[in-house]
């Protein structure tokens, strides 16, 4: 018998290892994304620098938890708790800023993107990239077929196949333009703050997540070393299953 008891020993080393596991997880979504940053970097994407940090940090985090945990030495599970408190103000910090961010963003939303569009009609990778987005997403333009001049891709020509959102609106090309007769009402614009929205939705769940298990992380290591303590003091037996 140890000095910690069984079933809370068990579940903490449980616990940890799945994040362990996440970790590896987050680490190999790091190198993935990584390898996208660049065709990404276009059209705004974020950096995954805080993938990496977030991934590192879950997973040397995680072990030491289960070493600490296994060795029962009150100064592992005490350096494990001010992990926990130190990761706990972190995520909450960065879920406020994310949370603040986002909303700044959709407030500035209509005025952002003439400024986000004309970086990228500028460039002539990214015109090609964006009209690879067009065709699939079935959008016409950043903000709007006129980003394209008089010159409209065939890509933005409206098709009546259902895309990822449905049948897709249709109407005239700008007057003036050259291209095909009918194309996509829809912006890109739309399109990609959309599902910027939707990855702003998740990082905040993600982080706030992280928090609540970082506090019942503190909440059970403390209750840890308590138990080792205990046991140290009175120098008797170890604690049971049923002794705490």
């Amino acid at each position: 018998m140890g000095k910690i008891n069984g079933c809370l020993k068990c579940v903490f080393i449980f616990f940890n290892v799945l994040f362990t596991i996440v970790g590896c997880l987050l680490i190999y979504a790091a190198v993935k994304a990584s390898a996208l940053t660049f065709q990404m970097s276009a059209f705004g994407g974020p950096g995954v620098g805080w993938i990496w940090v977030i991934a590192i940090g879950i997973f040397g985090i995680s072990s030491l938890g289960i070493f600490a945990a296994c060795s029962e030495k009150d100064l592992f599970l005490k350096i494990f708790a001010g992990f926990m408190v130190v990761g706990m103000i972190i995520m909450l910090i960065f879920g406020t800023v994310v949370a603040v961010f986002r909303n700044t963003m959709k407030e500035n939303y209509v005025n952002a993107s003439k400024e986000f569009a004309d970086p990228i009609m500028k460039n002539e990778d990214s015109r090609n990239m964006l009209s690879s987005v067009q065709e699939f997403w079935q959008c016409c333009g950043v903000v709007s077929a006129d980003d394209w001049g008089t010159a409209i891709p065939p890509s933005c020509e409206c098709k009546d196949t259902n895309g990822p959102f449905g049948k897709p609106e249709c109407k005239s090309k700008p007057a003036g333009s050259t291209g095909p007769t009918q194309i996509y009402s829809t912006p890109c614009s739309d399109t990609i703050f959309y599902y910027i929205d939707i990855a702003f939705k998740i990082t905040l769940g993600i982080l706030f997540g992280f928090a609540i298990t970082a506090l019942l992380g503190l909440l059970i290591s403390f209750l840890m070393i308590h138990q080792v303590k205990r046991h140290d003091s009175i120098g008797g037996p170890s604690i049971s299953m049923k002794g705490y």
